[in-house]
């Protein structure tokens, strides 16, 4: 375990905001633990930095003051590169993965910097700038981030934060001044990433194929001693002499139930992340990594949100499975610490823990608090009404939201279809099941509207921020995060934002460079 000052503990206990960057306080696990994956070095100095936005609710965590973020240049100049902070051991990870089903043992940190480990009295934070430059793992890259692809991530980041989704977090995003080749040339920029621990699954999966069991266990100790939540059951499991095939069992039974757990609710509020390789999944089972990725428009289970997925591998019904094959992919590199009866048992967890929180998610969507059988089918007759009459998921689920049926309002609903008879005939199945629930109408209501968002990340809405942006404006941008902080509430004053997307947002082309 780490070692803390007696000064820096009373600086996080007092939950005071540092104002200067000398407050800062590291601990860099990662660092000091694993330095032989991954590569000691700075980030490029990028000459005309200048901040497009800061987080505040972000820099409350890290207990960094949010105005002293801004009007102390000190902060920008660490970030992109011009000033070097004592104790924050900037350094690339080295890992591996399965990119598109195929190994490829040539990954890493290829323009994303770990600055340090910091701590603060909501625990300890990774500060990661993704567009840092160049690190030896760029390969044929040129280690820099697009002002088009912070901005999405950023916004995503902050969505799925709100709607309950575990998911990295962003401190802001910063112009480099630089102009960057993609498809275009584009505006060079940097996000400044914030999660608790950036460990992969391509971290395991390198080790295993090197064939270094002693940098294998290594890992393992260090997941479980200063990654995995302290607090979690499978963690609590163990004992303080456990061994290290001991430890690796849990380690895998914690990602297994909280992967399952997250991509439940990808699959509740109509997420597809577009790239699920291994090495962009966190063995703390949170969203990161964030490219071509797109809420459902109009509910297309086979939808392919990345169109450089030229087979549809991670489709937005096939998320589920492709969990679970990372997950095989993962508990295959942990092979040499874990028997195959062992691996069998805990990769069986995994379909009933996303069943189970599926389940529950949509139970809650249709407003029920009690399980009956016929749910499914009710479930499955809505899914299949919104499929067949290319009805928007978001927009479905929050009209149902508002049937009363003790103020007889129920024809909002069934005008949203174009076959008006379908949809009558499926909300009398729905009414009769809502009869046999003992909450009234508003009540039920309620429940509906906490886990029927009104306002998600669509497509245009980020595309129309970033053409802003692009020209200087950073108003709209700043706005839809306030407005996707609240993604539950009416916010009448931003109804435009919960609109049904324009002909032209079909036609956005979103790639692995977004």
């Amino acid at each position: 375990m780490f070692e803390i000052k007696l000064t820096t503990i009373m600086t996080i206990l007092s939950g005071k905001q540092s104002t200067k960057i000398t407050d800062l306080r590291f601990s860099n696990t990662y660092a000091n633990s694993l330095s032989e994956l991954g590569h000691f070095v700075n980030p490029t100095a990028f000459p005309k930095p200048k901040w497009v936005s800061i987080s505040s609710q972000t820099s409350k965590i890290l207990n960094i003051d949010a105005t002293a973020l801004e009007s102390q240049s000190e902060w920008l100049n660490w970030f992109s590169g011009n000033q070097m902070v004592d104790a924050a051991q900037p350094i690339a990870q080295k890992y591996t993965g399965h990119q598109f089903g195929q190994y490829n043992p040539e990954l890493g940190d290829g323009r994303g910097l770990l600055l340090g480990e910091l701590l603060s009295d909501t625990g300890r934070w990774d500060i990661h700038v993704k567009g840092a430059g160049k690190t030896p793992y760029s390969r044929f890259g040129d280690g820099r981030a697009v002002l088009r692809s912070c901005i999405r991530e950023y916004l995503a980041s902050e969505a799925l934060h709100h709607l309950g989704i575990p998911t990295s977090r962003a401190l802001g995003l910063f112009t480099t001044g630089e102009k960057v080749q993609r498809e275009t040339i584009e505006p060079g920029a940097a996000l400044i990433r914030v999660c608790e621990s950036h460990l992969r699954f391509g971290h395991f999966e390198y080790a295993f194929y090197q064939n270094d069991t002693k940098l294998l266990e290594q890992l393992v100790a260090y997941a479980v001693t200063d990654v995995l939540p302290q607090s979690s059951d499978e963690i609590r499991a163990l004992k303080p002499n456990a061994s290290v095939q001991q430890q690796a069992y849990q380690l895998l039974k914690f990602t297994i139930r909280t992967t399952a757990e997250m991509i439940a609710k990808w699959q509740a509020y109509g997420f597809c992340h577009g790239v699920m390789n291994t090495d962009n999944m966190s063995i703390l089972g949170i969203t990161f990594d964030y490219g071509p990725y797109g809420f459902l428009d109009v509910y297309e289970p086979s939808h392919i949100c990345n169109h450089s997925d030229h087979t549809g591998r991670y489709a937005f019904d096939e998320q589920p499975s492709i969990g679970l094959w990372n997950l095989n992919a993962l508990g295959y590199s942990l092979s040499p610490l874990l028997s195959k009866e062992e691996l069998t048992e805990l990769l069986k967890q995994y379909e009933t823990i996303l069943l189970d929180n599926y389940s529950s998610l949509m139970r809650k969507k249709l407003g029920f608090k009690e399980k009956q059988k016929e749910d499914q089918a009710l479930l499955g007759g809505l899914l299949t009404l919104m499929q067949e009459q290319k009805r928007d998921y978001t927009y479905t689920w929050r009209m149902l939201s508002n049937v009363r049926f003790s103020d007889k309002n129920e024809q909002v609903f069934i005008d949203t279809f174009v076959d008006r008879d379908a949809a009558t005939a499926w909300l009398k199945r729905y009414k009769k099941r809502v009869s046999m629930e003992v909450i009234s109408d508003d009540e039920r209501c309620e429940l509906m509207y906490s886990v029927n968002p009104k306002y998600i990340v669509r497509n245009y809405l980020a595309q129309q921020v970033i053409e802003a942006a692009e020209s200087g404006d950073n108003k709209p941008l700043e706005e839809l995060l306030l407005v996707l902080s609240q993604p539950f509430a009416e916010q009448p004053d931003f109804d435009l934002y919960s609109k049904l997307p324009p002909d032209w947002a079909g036609k956005l082309s979103i790639s692995c460079s977004s």
